[in-house]
Formats: C-alpha cells, sequence, structure tokens
C-alpha cells in the first residue's frame, strides 16, 4: 500500500502545481488585459460566473454548451491518442446535424412517429459525422495529406452544403433565410421536463460517452493499439498493427461523437438547422482535450469551466461595456499557459 501511495501522490501534487501555476499566470494576464480596458478584474470575474451559475435557468443554458462540447472532446480524445490533429471535428459536427435535419424532416410528415425518427435521426448524425472523419482519415492514409489541412478543408467544404441547403432544398416555404430551415413539429424535439429544462436522453448520451471513451481506451485493445501507434507508428507496424486502419478507426469514432453533438445542437436547441449549428463547439473541445492534458476524467470539468465561460461572457457588455470576446481570450490563455507549463516542466526534466 506504501508503495503505491508513493507513487499516486507525487503524480497528484505535480498535477496540482501544474494547475496552479497556470491558474497563477492566466489570472495575471487576464488583470492586466482588464486593467488596461479600465474595467476592475474582480466585477468582470464576478459577472462571468454570475452570469453562468447565479440561478438553475442560467446553469441549464451552460449545460446545454457543456453536453455538445464534452461529447466531441471525448472524440477527440481517441485522434490525440493516435497522434492526429483532427481540426475537422466542426466539419464533422455540422455534418451530423445535416444527416439529422435529413432523417427529422422525412420524419415531419409522421409526428405519431417522433420518437421512431428521433432515434434514426441520432443513428443518421453519429454516420454523417463519422463518413466526414474517414473522409479526412483516407486523405491522410491514403493520400498523404496532412490531417489538419484536409479537416480544415472539410470544415469549409461542411459549412458549404449547409447554406446550400439552408438556401436552396430545404429553404423555408417561399423564402431562404439566415434563420435556418423550417423548425421541426414539436414531436421531433428532445424535450426535457420544466423543473429539469435539459433533455435527459442528452445527458444519457454525454454520461455514456464519458465511460464509453474511459473504457475503451484504458482497458481495450483498441486504446492500446491507438497508444502504440502515437507513440511509435514504425515499432508498431513491426508488431503487426496497422496504423493506416487504426488511424481512419479513430477519426470514425471522433466522427461520430461529433455527429452526436450536431444531432443534439438540431432536436434539443434550435430545432432547426441554422448557418453556425455547430456554434464553434469542435473548434472550443480541441482545447478542452489540451487543457485537461488528454484525461478522459478531466474532461467533464474542463467542459463545464469552458461552458461556464462561454454563456457568462454574454453578461459582460450588459453590465461593463466589455465585449464578450474576453470570454475567448481567458480560455485560449488557458491553454497557451497550460502548454507554456508543460514544456518548462519537459525542460526542467531533461
Amino acid at each position: 500500500m506504501a508503495s503505491v501511495d508513493s507513487t499516486i501522490h507525487p503524480t497528484i501534487r505535480l498535477l496540482l502545481r501544474d494547475l496552479l501555476v497556470t491558474a497563477a499566470l492566466v489570472l495575471v494576464f487576464t488583470s492586466l488585459l482588464l486593467i488596461v480596458s479600465g474595467a476592475p478584474p474582480l466585477d468582470a470575474c464576478y459577472h462571468l460566473f454570475q452570469g453562468s451559475l447565479s440561478s438553475w435557468g442560467k446553469f441549464t443554458h451552460v449545460v446545454k454548451v457543456w453536453i455538445p462540447l464534452t461529447l466531441c472532446a471525448c472524440g477527440l480524445l481517441f485522434t490525440f491518442r493516435i497522434g492526429l490533429w483532427n481540426i475537422g471535428v466542426e466539419g464533422q459536427v455540422m455534418m451530423g446535424s445535416v444527416f439529422a435535419t435529413w432523417a427529422l424532416r422525412a420524419g415531419s410528415d409522421n409526428p405519431d412517429m417522433g420518437p421512431a425518427f428521433i432515434v434514426l435521426s441520432l443513428a443518421a448524425a453519429a454516420l454523417g459525422g463519422a463518413i466526414w472523419a474517414a473522409v479526412a482519415g483516407f486523405l491522410k492514409t491514403r493520400g498523404g495529406v496532412n490531417e489538419i489541412f484536409a479537416g480544415l478543408g472539410l470544415n469549409f467544404v461542411a459549412q458549404g452544403i449547409v447554406l446550400w441547403l439552408i438556401f436552396g432544398p430545404w429553404k423555408q416555404p417561399g423564402v431562404a433565410s439566415m434563420s435556418g430551415t423550417e423548425t421541426f413539429p414539436a414531436a421531433l424535439w428532445l424535450n426535457a421536463p420544466a423543473l429539469l429544462r435539459i433533455p435527459p436522453v442528452a445527458l444519457v448520451l454525454v454520461a455514456a460517452a464519458l465511460v464509453a471513451t474511459g473504457l475503451l481506451l484504458r482497458y481495450t485493445w483498441v486504446g492500446l493499439d491507438l497508444k502504440a501507434v502515437g507513440r511509435n507508428p514504425g515499432a508498431a507496424f513491426l508488431y503487426g498493427l496497422k496504423p493506416s486502419r487504426l488511424m481512419v478507426l479513430a477519426m470514425l469514432f471522433a466522427g461520430g461523437f461529433a455527429g452526436l453533438a450536431g444531432n443534439l445542437q438540431v432536436t434539443a436547441v434550435y430545432h432547426r438547422l441554422i448557418p453556425a449549428i455547430s456554434s464553434n463547439y469542435g473548434y472550443l473541445a480541441l482545447l478542452v482535450v489540451m487543457l485537461s492534458n488528454y484525461n478522459i476524467w478531466l474532461v467533464a470539468p474542463v467542459a463545464l469551466f469552458f461552458a461556464c465561460l462561454n454563456v457568462g461572457s454574454i453578461q459582460l457588455p450588459m453590465m461593463l461595456q466589455l465585449d464578450s470576446s474576453l470570454g475567448g481570450v481567458i480560455q485560449g490563455a488557458l491553454v497557451l499557459a497550460t502548454l507554456g507549463v508543460h514544456g518548462w516542466r519537459q525542460v526542467r526534466s531533461t
């Protein structure tokens, strides 16, 4: 037992030290930025969290951001494990929402079968996201295209497809509008109980995603093989592993989770397809995973913190005449500080 404690405690102390140093760096940077802007730092922090945690209604908005953000982050853990930068996760969210919209439009004339079409839309969204991710995976493994460039290109294509559908085949009757497609019948919504205000199905999905990701990456051959290829693709190939297939598999997992996030944006939040359906959650999930140090058990709390910043920043223009983009500045500063502390620790250890 003593040997176990001696192994765990230094790791925990190191993690806490890094978190404290990171928090201090971000606090100093943000405070200086606020002082230059003529705003009191303490008031800004107060309004940020007051705008996200001061009531149950505001907290439910935070959770509605946290759910798709966490789903995207779960998927990204698979691609980061094998050493891929899945920048295309944003497009995978969009294509998940497109496939979900297609399935729900098929059910618009059959509201009595709403639950069946909602289930169909979840499967379609996961498939759509996975297909879009697989395209980037094949471009990487078969075409030699760097996954960053492939992902960015596919993001633009996905955005173009969304706009084309909204202003073309799926436009509202008689008019094409930036407000999106026609709103679906209420029978095709993922509704929430009046007191909870959050769809239970969405909570079950994100809980299942967290548990499944943790188990797959830690206790199955999937996680072990992805880690082996990520550490040393050449050596993994000599041991009989196929890096190309595993890279595509990792992309399929990432795209599937991102597609589910896109579905929830359609069925639980907007109830239609809109141009900004992804809400940049794919890009934000990249920051969540990096700040959580690629640890599945830290993803949920880090995503919750980012969701609080995302929702609470809306208060800044109203209360302090500050631009709401300050929340994004804090998020970026957190990631940069985390990477800086991690790099400093590596330099010290060599």
